[in-house]
């Protein structure tokens, strides 16, 4: 589930900054690397220069943006999906799923509802028509969802 890339800016960030959590690093529009970060103090402008700075390789190569992740965070590891149980998330697939006693017998890919667990393997939503249980392999993205 995770991206090379965002492993690259794991990798950096860990020597210049090991408190800051990367949620997400994309690129976007081929030449931009959007960073989303998280830390225990939260985050400030200042922290945001310090990890631009900390990804000085990887600014010769894209504009990079970092910024905080805002009000619909995403889930991109385990961690994230336990730590937010009982959270309303937006989920999106890679492949349309079916949701077991729903409404409608058609596959989406597309599902919103309250994360009702996870485990190692996927995450259980209790999403509009039914619950659905997705692996993680088959999330294309993932953000919690403002109440």
């Amino acid at each position: 589930m995770t991206a090379p890339i965002q492993d690259i800016v794991e990798d950096q960030l860990r020597a210049v900054e090991p408190e800051v959590e990367v949620l997400l690093a994309e690129v976007i529009g081929g030449g931009t690397l959007r960073v989303l970060i998280d830390h225990p103090d939260g985050v400030t402008l200042d922290l945001c220069v310090r990890v631009t700075h900390g990804l000085e390789s990887l600014r010769e190569q894209y504009a990079v943006e970092v910024s905080s992740p805002g009000t619909d965070r995403p889930l991109v590891k385990p961690e994230h999906y336990r730590r937010y149980t009982g959270r309303k998330v937006k989920v999106r697939t890679r492949q349309p799923i079916a949701v077991a006693g729903g409404d409608s017998d058609e596959p989406r890919k597309s599902f919103t509802g309250e994360l009702v667990g996870s485990d190692e393997h996927a995450v259980t939503l209790a999403a509009d028509g039914g619950v659905v249980t997705i692996p993680y392999a088959e999330i294309h993205r993932s953000n919690l969802v403002e109440e």
